[in-house]
């Protein structure tokens, strides 16, 4: 069980912060079921109320140090994304992004990166869904390797390109 201070990866949410545990007293709700109390990194106003038992959103610890280091000196040996079918794009982004794993948003943004070049290369715009989870890849990413590196979020693109030029010395 998480407690008060801990901080942990949920959803969509990104990284937030236990900010506790309560019972809801709001009509419909069961009010012997307990919940976290989320506070969500650079959203101090906003709360979110996840069931301690919940398992359709699990939560998970961020990564440390060490597992972000190792992370950034394995993303050159990483493979893309497989869209089995191209209609099914969209749903294996969304997939990627849903499995809360470090590593398949690193394999989904390079995917994107050079799907971007070939289509450039060939004369063709970006399309706007490859674009939206591109960002989303990169902010659920950046933001968690910058927390466990004690770095800035906008640092990372930047940090990440270095390491792998440098051999992931840093």
């Amino acid at each position: 069980m998480w407690k008060k201070g801990d901080y942990v990866v949920y959803g969509e949410k990104g990284i937030c912060e236990v900010d506790g545990t309560t019972h809801l007293d709001i009509p419909g709700a069961d009010s012997g079921k307990l919940y976290y109390v989320l506070i969500p990194m650079g959203e101090k106003e906003t709360k979110i109320y996840s069931p301690v038992d919940n398992e359709k959103v699990p939560l998970r610890r961020p990564i440390n140090r060490q597992e972000a280091m190792n992370l950034i000196r394995e993303i050159p040996e990483l493979s893309e994304l497989q869209v089995p079918q191209e209609k099914f794009r969209e749903d294996t982004y969304k997939a990627a992004l849903r499995s809360l794993d470090c590593r398949q948003w690193a394999s989904m943004i390079k995917t994107l990166r050079r799907r971007r070049q070939r289509r450039l290369g060939q004369g063709k715009k970006v399309t706007a869904t490859d674009e939206r989870y591109f960002r989303r890849a990169e902010e659920y990413l950046y933001s968690e390797l910058a927390m466990a590196l004690g770095k800035k979020k906008s640092e990372m693109e930047e940090f990440i390109g270095l390491c792998i030029r440098e051999g992931a010395e840093g």
